[in-house]
């Protein structure tokens, strides 16, 4: 988090007639929320990177675009556009994330490192509506929204196991070939049968359209991701929001579209193993569950834990073939993009709850009920499984940054042929203060 800070700051020293930094809120633990615009024009872009505190690669990917646009008047000035790139939007979250951050890139040692806050602690979600937004956060964000009223909304997102994809709340002709031919160049695999996008409509390969939202339960909403977010706030004013996935370990199988040889052998197996699997991170829960009481912290972890153990039966109930009576939702037809995708999600979330489990021990001091040993095997385990069995590979951050950059940019030539009327500015004054290096505030 210093460092992306830092390197905005020394941006806007070198360009200040071009560029500013302004705080637009606090977060939860009272770090700075910091927006960082690039050129002058009456219509606006917004970039958000950092929604997910575990997915870091969206602070390289706006600093590459700030760069980019600093140096292409055609997408600034010709265009008659302002880019506002809003470094972090959970810097809190994000910082808990800094055990692996500097390496090295295993994923063994990004899960025993692994943070990511509850559900109804992540800041783009808004379960009770926009009015009854509870996150600093998340209000700093809608007021940002309402002020700039973008064209473009972009949200950066990152997929530590899978492939790259994006999601739109309206639609963009020729974006997937854009994506496709990204993708393709950079080495990244397309996810052609994202989990979290597996009852949506399909816009093309790779990318898809988000439906509109509607109030469930938390399961529903962990899991179909339709519910009242930060992505659709803006939809009023004619934005387009575009959520870009960029994978850290890419899998190839992912975007393998043919027909699966045994559906339903695959879908036994991967509800079968996350079953299995949740069993046993419940038992150690159950283990180590009173010597939590003392410990100042374990509620923000204990979240995130008790999420995913909520969901986790019903996700597995939900993909065998043989617990369906009729009363739950269908499967879409699936091909082995899509099997490959559950077997992923599944052993995300377990090994997710482990590793979140494994850092509540270790808050504790000591280990007296004896899981730490079992924790490292099941994380060794797993990882291996992910690494071995599904051919998991790093991708580099570099490459990371550069798909979702471009992958930005194509959605901003083709968002910007369809927008409204120009947005207003809400950023009177511009460059009359002198920018402060937020790391001399």
């Amino acid at each position: 988090m210093d460092e992306l800070g830092a390197r905005a700051a020394a941006l806007v020293a070198r360009r200040p007639e071009d560029a500013r930094l302004r705080r637009i809120g606090t977060s939860r633990a009272g770090a700075p929320l910091w927006l960082l615009s690039v050129g002058h024009g009456s219509r606006h872009a917004l970039v958000v990177a950092g929604p997910h505190a575990n997915e870091p690669v969206g602070g390289a990917t706006v600093l590459r675009l700030a760069e980019r646009t600093l140096a292409d008047s055609r997408l600034t000035e010709a265009a008659d556009t302002t880019w506002n790139l809003l470094l972090c939007l959970d810097p809190d979250g994000s910082r808990r994330n800094e055990g692996w951050l500097s390496g090295p890139y295993t994923l063994d040692h990004y899960f025993r490192n692994f943070f990511r806050p509850g559900f109804l602690e992540q800041p783009e979600w808004l379960p009770d509506g926009a009015a009854a937004a509870v996150l600093p956060e998340t209000r700093a964000l809608l007021r940002l929204q309402d002020e700039l009223r973008p064209f473009l909304q972009c949200s950066l997102h990152g997929v530590d196991v899978g492939g790259g994809f994006v999601e739109l709340t309206r639609d963009l002709p020729g974006l997937a070939r854009r994506v496709a031919h990204s993708a393709a160049r950079l080495g990244i695999p397309r996810e052609l049968g994202a989990y979290d996008t597996l009852y949506w409509p399909s816009v093309g390969p790779a990318v898809y359209r988000i439906p509109p939202p509607r109030r469930g339960d938390l399961a529903a909403a962990i899991t179909e991701a339709a519910v009242e977010s930060t992505w659709f706030h803006p939809h009023r004013y004619g934005t387009v929001t575009a959520i870009v996935e960029a994978p850290m370990w890419g899998v190839a199988a992912v975007e393998d579209g043919s027909p699966p040889a045994d559906r339903d052998a695959v879908l036994r197996t991967v509800s079968g193993t996350l079953r299995h699997d949740t069993r046993l991170l419940d038992g150690v829960l159950a283990r180590i569950r009173p010597q939590l009481a003392a410990v100042p912290d374990a509620a923000s972890l204990l979240a995130p834990v008790d999420d995913y153990l909520l969901v986790c039966p019903g996700l597995a109930d939900s993909w065998d073939p043989d617990t369906d009576d009729g009363s739950a939702r269908r499967l879409p037809a699936l091909n082995t993009a899509h099997l490959a995708a559950l077997r992923i999600s599944g052993r995300r979330l377990a090994l997710r709850t482990a590793g979140l489990l494994r850092r509540l021990v270790l808050s504790t001091g000591h280990d007296p009920a004896g899981v730490l040993p079992d924790l490292d095997r099941l994380i060794d385990e797993w990882c291996a499984d992910y690494r071995d069995g599904c051919g998991a590979r790093w991708i580099p951050v570099a490459r990371q940054a550069e798909y979702q950059a471009r992958v930005v940019l194509s959605a901003f030539e083709l968002a910007r042929r369809h927008a409204r009327v120009p947005s207003r500015s809400g950023e009177s004054g511009w460059g009359a203060e002198a920018a402060v290096p937020m790391h001399r505030e």
